[in-house]
């Protein structure tokens, strides 16, 4: 039922003036006004500056970090009634924790193959990942979605178990600026784990460069590889081949946020699910058709159109999908990822997380 007959059908149950959590107001003839947090993508650019609407809403959007977004939504502190989330610490806060104040959209906002997040010393002698094993590697937070994605790759494609190396926890995250402050969902340790917190003062970019640790598992590129400094290098020489072979073979595209809702905000307007997932879908619409006829002049990568077609022979011309049934593996895998490395208490399941009603959305 949409909006429109929704409200016709007096099964609203709530009265103009009823005033939902997050400071939204109930349904009505008028738009329901409501606030949403996300970082400002490509594909999101059209919602943040009106291009696209989310229909029978009058929406407010605020660009956030993920650490935020996070920790405001577990913290039950939050105001937004629709926010981007980590997709780990949300599997984590749903299992271990009773977290049920948000539900999930099957809308990935973001993904990233990990290969290229898998950094060593150039003269640690590292040259494989079966050298990785008996070595120290550091990461500023061990249960975020990128690490529990790492970790299962290695484990799934290399043999690599998370009990092989010692872990050393940095004090401190480089890219804290970016992703803002780390929440406690992406700190959670498991038993059986050989772990050291690193020393005082030093990110996780740092305990590469002094040695204090061997490799670095980290989403966030080093500073120091950034520079060219050649005593950091990528595990993986050849990492586009590399995560290309493996999407070839598996079919995953990893996702690290994808979208949330207030259940008693969806609950009391039926009709806002549907709309916020069409609305999002027709900006990242938005995004590949700039993408196709602007951004080969305003990107400065002299190669940018034959990467764009380089990555439509491979993935198809909607190579960022969104829908659940497009993206069950990618999603189940990590259900499966987390409880395997000792993290969620059990597998979850796409009907416990995803809101009702949402998974057979498509686009």
């Amino acid at each position: 039922m949409d909006r429109r007959d929704f409200l016709k059908s007096g099964s609203a149950g709530l009265a103009v003036s009823t005033v939902l959590p997050n400071g939204v107001f109930s349904a009505s003839p008028d738009p329901l006004r409501l606030e949403v947090s996300s970082y400002l993508l490509d594909r999101t650019a059209a919602l943040f500056d009106g291009r696209v609407q989310i229909e029978g809403v009058e929406a407010t959007f605020f660009e956030d970090t993920i650490g935020q977004m996070n920790s405001a939504l577990f913290s039950g502190t939050g105001t937004r009634a629709i926010s981007e989330v980590g997709l780990h610490p949300y599997i984590l806060a749903f299992a271990n924790e009773g977290f049920r104040d948000y539900a999930l959209l099957p809308v990935p906002l973001l993904r990233q193959f990990r290969h290229k997040s898998i950094f060593v010393h150039a003269e640690a002698g590292i040259n494989s990942p079966k050298d990785l094993k008996g070595r120290r590697i550091g990461t500023p937070g061990y249960s975020s979605t990128s690490l529990t994605w790492i970790r299962g790759i290695l484990e799934d494609e290399y043999g690599l178990a998370p009990t092989d190396v010692t872990w050393v926890i940095a004090n401190k995250d480089s890219s804290a600026s970016e992703a803002g402050a780390i929440s406690a969902q992406e700190m959670v340790l498991t038993d059986g784990l050989d772990i050291e917190s690193g020393p005082p003062g030093l990110d996780e970019s740092q305990l590469l460069l002094t040695g204090e640790v061997d490799a670095l598992f980290h989403a966030a590129t080093p500073a120091a590889f950034l520079e060219g400094d050649p005593s950091v290098v990528r595990l993986f020489e050849d990492v586009r081949g590399v995560e290309q072979n493996y999407f070839e073979r598996t079919g995953i595209f990893p996702i690290m946020h994808v979208l949330s809702i207030n259940r008693a905000v969806a609950e009391a307007n039926p009709w806002l699910p549907k709309a916020v997932f069409q609305a999002y879908s027709q900006a990242k619409q938005a995004a590949y058709r700039e993408k196709d006829r602007l951004t080969w002049a305003t990107d400065m990568l002299p190669w940018y159109g034959a990467e764009l077609e380089a990555t439509r022979h491979l993935m198809g011309r909607n190579f960022y999908p969104y829908g659940f049934e497009a993206n069950r593996k990618t999603f189940e895998t990590l259900f499966e990822y987390s409880h395997k490395q000792g993290l969620a208490s059990r597998v979850l399941t796409a009907e416990e997380v995803f809101l009702p009603g949402t998974l057979a959305f498509s686009e």
